[in-house]
């Protein structure tokens, strides 16, 4: 739930274990990261540096606290796995499949179209054989 964290045990939160020192009961890390997180911690603690993430989180308006944690984890998770260009290079590939796939679905509305279009023009347009034997009613030529 946001904005709510239960109060903790004994235990420290994932950032103090990470760091190595004591959490303290105010510690700002506390609520954002369990202490069963510590691999959240270590991704944006090496990107970011606990020091930066502190002063991020005291800035921060309370309310906006753990949506931050979230986009700081999920940027750090980006920037280590493609340190070139993060969040921004899977941004770029969403947008490149995004294009790709509306194109296909243009493609395959333009298709639907003409066979809508040609399935009009089968029903409303008379069969050769009914215009031929109507031709043909019409006309003696055998003589009769």
């Amino acid at each position: 739930m946001k904005g709510y964290y239960e109060p903790r045990s004994s235990s420290s939160c994932a950032a103090c274990k990470f760091l190595k020192r004591r959490c303290i009961p105010n510690c700002i890390f506390a609520p954002y990261f369990r202490s069963d997180e510590c691999k959240k911690f270590a991704k944006v603690h090496k990107v970011f540096g606990a020091s930066n993430v502190s002063k991020i989180l005291v800035e921060v308006p309370e309310e906006q606290r753990e949506d931050t944690v979230n986009s700081l984890a999920y940027e750090a998770e980006a920037r280590l796995r493609d340190p070139v260009y993060g969040c921004i290079g899977a941004i770029a590939l969403l947008q490149r499949k995004m294009v790709e796939l509306q194109h296909d679905l243009a493609i395959a509305k333009d298709r639907l179209a003409r066979y809508a279009t040609a399935a009009a023009t089968a029903t409303t347009t008379p069969s050769n054989s009914t215009s031929h034997d109507a031709f043909f009613n019409g006309h003696d030529f055998h003589g009769r």
